[in-house]
């Protein structure tokens, strides 16, 4: 071994000696001065007791831990501080503990659940519940039997009621011997009448039908199913026809439909009136689909 390598060897072994050593009096001096930082406020606070008190004071915080660093170094000047046994753990009152986190939480929860469920029950059952006050879901009176038909005439052979969401033509006298015999006796009274009440929502997917003057039919613009002037299906992927409203002449002869009551549209292939197109389409017929 060379004396080069044998000098390196003894330094770094004198630094390392070193290092222990003042490793070891620096824990020595923390353990002897370990008295620790009070705040400002307990530091002004002894002071205001030590100053303003006229009797003798105890001792402060200050007090106690140079006592505990002056006992660890075997030079006490007052006596340390002694611990006391712990108190008696004393479950609390279940009335003055109130409501625990886990309580809060799962009351909250269930108290919001509650709360959604009755606010969309509340929407269905409103939704569901026949309107007394008028609009769809209600009774709607339409106007004089001849005012009604004055009106579709005006309209090119299709009225639109808004508040009822329906749209209302006219039936063939002639026809209602067959409308009789395809449609449900609840049906009867407008049919007499010679009125149809068609509620404007297509059968197939929902969109609105609009009426194609044209071709004097219905026809959706959606996925082009068509239906005659009284809804009843002639052609598209519709499973049926145009669901409709049943309606009668009150005594003063009044149109009255109700739209709280839909009746489903007749089964593909009814054809009560024979109407055919009488005009171009305004939807391209859906090809396959027809009756």
């Amino acid at each position: 071994m060379s004396t080069y390598t044998i000098v390196v060897i003894v330094a770094i072994a004198l630094v390392a000696l070193a290092a222990i050593l003042l490793l070891g009096t620096a824990r020595r001096r923390d353990r002897d001065l370990a008295v620790g930082q009070l705040s400002r406020e307990t530091q002004k606070r002894d002071a205001d007791a030590r100053t303003g008190a006229k009797t003798p004071q105890p001792p402060s915080g200050r007090d106690y831990e140079n006592a505990v660093a002056l006992a660890r170094s075997g030079k006490a000047e007052i006596e340390p501080v002694v611990a006391k046994a712990p108190v008696a753990y004393v479950p609390p009152d279940a009335e003055t503990l109130g409501v625990t986190r886990r309580q809060f939480l799962n009351r909250s929860i269930v108290g919001f659940m509650v709360m959604s469920l009755s606010g969309f029950g509340a929407a269905v059952i409103a939704y569901l519940w026949p309107s007394a006050s008028g609009g769809f879901g209600a009774q709607i009176t339409i106007g004089a039997a001849t005012d009604v038909r004055a009106r579709i005439k005006a309209n090119n052979g299709f009225l639109y009621v808004p508040e009822g969401r329906a749209w209302v033509t006219e039936y063939p006298t002639t026809a209602v011997p067959k409308g009789q015999a395809a449609y449900p006796a609840v049906l009867h009274p407008i049919l007499q009448a010679g009125f149809t009440a068609l509620w404007q929502t297509c059968p197939h997917l929902g969109c609105r039908v609009p009426e194609c003057k044209t071709s004097q039919w219905f026809e959706c613009p959606c996925h082009g199913s068509q239906y005659n002037r009284n809804g009843e299906k002639k052609g598209g992927p519709a499973p049926r026809g145009m669901d409709r409203f049943p309606g009668i002449l009150d005594p003063k002869g009044n149109l009255v439909i109700n739209t709280g009551q839909i009746i489903q549209g007749p089964p593909i292939g009814t054809n009560t009136t024979g109407q055919e197109a009488e005009g171009p389409h305004c939807i391209g017929s859906a090809g396959g689909h027809g009756a």
